[in-house]
């Protein structure tokens, strides 16, 4: 059995594409930018918010000072309306204390970032006991890169990546636990198509968190 599951946030844990597409459309109109719908808003979301403002933003403006100004816009309207309409997918708070009853580690990586990552979590998951929780801070590379799941693994005192699942539903995520040298399951539930996620031929596609623990506890 696994020792230690680190799980992505947004299209994972939680569902927090109508904030996040709430928050994104209100800096970008701020800046009399179009706005978008939620679904091509949800199909930006993977690489950090910054990659997600240059995605949203119209040919000719995806300047990384505009990309800055939007993130100014975006993020004190989303520290306080973050929570408006984000609820955790099926299954999910279940599958958590179920895991933590067993004794398994449990930690968080996400390219959200790291202020409001904290505050979602304590805000849905306020009983589950994290070992780490970790969002995207300033000189630290988003994942793909595996920098804060070694972090994790270190905080963890986990040395055997054997006894590690990372589960995410994007190819970020698949080549996350790639790079970090993870067995990784991916969920249908999440930004990304089965398709892509099969593409990375992680350990299993699942529909569900009942499948999930079946993996860990087998």
């Amino acid at each position: 059995m696994k020792k230690l599951v680190i799980f992505d946030l947004d299209g994972t844990l939680l569902n927090t594409y109508e904030d996040i597409a709430a928050a994104t459309n209100h800096a970008l109109a701020m800046y009399g930018y179009p706005t978008h719908s939620t679904p091509v808003i949800k199909s930006f979301v993977g690489n950090g918010i910054n990659k997600l403002f240059e995605r949203a933003l119209p040919e000719g403006h995806k300047t990384e000072e505009m990309v800055l100004k939007i993130r100014a816009a975006f993020i004190p309207y989303y520290n306080e309306h973050g929570a408006d309409f984000t609820m955790p997918f099926e299954g999910i708070v279940e599958l958590l204390y179920t895991l933590q009853r067993l004794g398994l580690k449990l930690a968080v990586a996400s390219n959200k970032y790291e202020q409001a990552t904290k505050a979602l979590i304590d805000t849905y998951f306020p009983e589950i006991e994290w070992c780490a929780v970790l969002g995207q801070r300033d000189g630290v590379p988003t994942k793909p890169d595996p920098t804060i799941v070694n972090e994790i693994l270190a905080t963890a005192d986990i040395t055997d990546r054997s006894e590690v699942l990372y589960v995410g539903d994007s190819g970020v995520d698949m080549q996350t636990a790639i790079n970090a040298g993870l067995d990784a399951v991916g969920v249908t539930w999440g930004c990304r198509s089965r398709q892509e996620l099969e593409s990375f031929s992680p350990l299993a596609v699942v529909d569900t968190c009942e499948e999930i623990l079946n993996i860990i506890v087998k």
